[in-house]
């Protein structure tokens, strides 16, 4: 499935929803630190319910130790700055799909490392300047999932 891929994210129950999505579509969960929270956090377990044990998430301390795990994969970093929009992508088992802190996106210098393939963004009116992350993630992790035929989905 497809690897999700946090950098420096800031609010937990961003997190603690991705963990849920995470273990609920078979993707992978990857943190880069520093986080704004522990996993003690009680909005964290509170918006990941009972499915953390569900979910594989990886911590790594920067993000060449995350490259070092992800790589070699294409690289779809999400920022509204973007001129391609999610659906242009063709998606394939395994790509990483990565997003920023929730107060700023993602840093300039990572949009344009060499490691990422394309960055991609959701279309939003004129007057809006960003996306809950939790649900930019879901939005694009499911039509990244349904380009698969939902491949792997349980039939019940």
């Amino acid at each position: 499935m497809f690897r999700i891929l946090f950098y420096h994210p800031e609010i937990p129950g961003n997190t603690g929803n991705a963990i849920r999505l995470a273990a609920n579509t078979g993707c992978e969960l990857h943190l880069v630190e520093p986080l704004g929270f522990n996993f003690e956090d009680k909005q964290l377990k509170r918006a990941g319910l009972d499915y953390h044990d569900l979910a594989r998430v990886t911590v790594h301390a920067d993000l060449d130790a995350a490259w070092k795990v992800l790589l070699p994969a294409t690289v779809y970093a999400f920022t509204a700055a973007a001129t391609r929009q999610y659906t242009d992508a063709v998606y394939a088992p395994g790509d990483v799909l990565m997003y920023g802190p929730e107060s700023v996106g993602l840093p300039l210098e990572v949009q344009q490392a060499a490691e990422v393939t394309d960055r991609l963004r959701l279309p939003m009116i004129p007057a809006s300047r960003s996306l809950n992350l939790a649900n930019t993630v879901a939005i694009s992790v499911y039509e990244a999932w349904r380009q698969l035929d939902f491949s792997g989905q349980s039939a019940s």
